[in-house]
This record gives structure tokens, C-alpha cells and sequence, in this order.
């Protein structure tokens, strides 16, 4: 008998471990063939929840990821989305709900959103057949774990030219896009058509985000050190493509250090 009452609290658990389990749905962008023109950026487009970063981005015909995460529940660990295999930090509102723009090129592209332990919760794959949206030849991608640091990317074209958060446009082509201002990011810097050179990738830890804005309060943030990573995508979405991740410890405000030089 007590074997019986064993298995049955076992399958219940199980069924209430099952039920928790959180589900995520994209109402877009849609998978399957598509062709997006030149006109349809929105001029007021939807930023990330749950607190608008500051739209300063120069891109244009962005795209949507926009969807909700289900069963939550009363934890809210870190989820994250894979854009084109760049993961990104996920924040939603408190129903869950998540919208955040990104200027895919043509060809194949996926999104798909991960839960904190890594496991896909869903996935999209299409085929954007507007052959004037041209890929990002440079990508670099932003993101860090403490959402009470705000954190900043600062790019060096071969030109001179500095793009960071006062500068986000750059006359040469290259942007800042999105700059994340609620912490914890991202924020990314994109190049269609980058100029052959030498550039440079440095990582600023430039003060702390709470509930009464910004402050540079050493002891406001929630890390002891936060853990910054930086994803360089050259060529993406082509044959050449190459990736590499860099991880980045910062420890005090005002910290600003050198993660990259690479030549294109």
C-alpha cells in the first residue's frame, strides 16, 4: 500500500513539476518564405520590455521579435533569445511579454528563445528573399548579467570614427543599434559594407541603473564582479561567417578595457 501512496505523490510531483514548466510562443517574426520591403519599418517601432531603452538606433527596416514567455511563475530567472545563433539577454514584462527590434539580412535567419538552463523553448526559421537587405559584415553583441550595471560598448573604426552612446551614427555606415540604457543590455554595434582597417572593441563600465535612474553608487549594483560577454560576428550569415565570444569581468565604475582588435 505504501508503495501505491509512494508512486501516486511521485506522479503528481511530476505532473506539477510538468505544469511549471515555462513555454514561450513568437508571434513574430514568422518562419517560412518572406519578402519584406524597403517600407516597412514602423516610425514609432516597440522596444524591449519591461522598461523602453532610449531608441537611438540608425538602422532601418528592422524587424520584430516580439512574443510571450508562459508559466513563469514567481521566479523570473534570466532567459535569453539566440538571434542568428548571437545570444541576447531576454526581459519581459510582467505578463511575460517581450518586443525587440533587430535588421536581419536576406537569406536564412532563426530566432529562437532558450530558457536560463540553455533549453530551447521555441524556434523560428525563415527565409527573408529581399535581397537589398544587406547582411551585417561586422556584428558585435553586448550583454552582461547584472541588471542593476549599465554597461557600454564603445567602437573604433579604421577612419578614427567613435561610436558609443552620445555617437551612435556613424557617417561611414557603421551603428549603434540598439543601445541598451536599462541595463543589462545588449547593445550592438552593425557594418553592412565596413571599410578594410584596423578596429577596435572596448567594454565601459560606466555607472549603475536602480529605480531612481542612474547613479554611480559603487555598492548599487547586485554583482561583486559582472560578467560581461562580447560576440563578434564577422561576415554573418554567410560562408565566411567566423564568431568569437569574449568574457569580460568589471569590477568598478569607470573600468574600460580593451576586449579586441582585429583587422577586416
Amino acid at each position: 500500500m505504501r508503495w501505491v501512496i509512494s508512486l501516486l505523490i511521485t506522479l503528481v510531483c511530476a505532473q506539477v513539476a510538468w505544469a511549471e514548466q515555462p513555454t514561450a510562443e513568437l508571434s513574430e517574426p514568422v518562419g517560412g518564405w518572406r519578402y519584406h520591403g524597403l517600407l516597412d519599418r514602423s516610425e514609432n517601432p516597440r522596444v524591449a520590455y519591461p522598461t523602453p531603452p532610449i531608441d537611438r538606433g540608425v538602422q532601418r527596416n528592422r524587424t520584430m521579435i516580439e512574443g510571450q514567455l508562459k508559466a513563469l511563475g514567481t521566479l523570473r530567472p534570466p532567459h535569453s533569445l539566440a538571434v542568428n545563433g548571437n545570444p541576447l539577454n531576454l526581459y519581459t514584462d510582467d505578463q511575460g511579454r517581450f518586443a525587440r527590434p533587430y535588421a536581419f539580412g536576406a537569406g536564412s535567419n532563426s530566432v529562437e528563445v532558450r530558457s536560463s538552463e540553455g533549453k530551447s523553448l521555441k524556434r523560428v526559421q525563415f527565409y527573408e528573399a529581399n535581397n537589398l537587405r544587406t547582411p551585417a559584415r561586422i556584428r558585435v553583441v553586448l550583454g552582461w548579467d547584472d541588471p542593476k550595471a549599465e554597461l557600454d560598448l564603445h567602437i573604433i573604426t579604421p577612419d578614427g570614427q567613435h561610436a558609443f552612446w552620445a555617437s551612435p551614427a556613424m557617417s561611414n555606415g557603421g551603428g549603434l543599434d540598439p543601445d541598451g540604457v536599462d541595463g543589462p543590455g545588449p547593445e550592438m554595434f552593425t557594418m553592412t559594407a565596413p571599410m578594410h582597417g584596423t578596429y577596435l572593441v572596448y567594454v565601459n563600465y560606466w555607472g549603475n541603473y536602480g529605480s531612481g535612474g542612474y547613479n554611480f553608487d559603487e555598492n548599487s549594483n547586485q554583482n561583486e564582479v559582472i560578467t560581461s560577454q562580447i560576440n563578434l560576428v564577422l561576415n554573418e550569415n554567410t560562408v565566411d561567417e567566423k564568431r568569437e565570444t569574449f568574457i569580460v569581468p568589471l569590477r568598478a565604475i569607470g573600468d574600460l578595457l580593451l576586449v579586441k582588435t582585429f583587422n577586416y
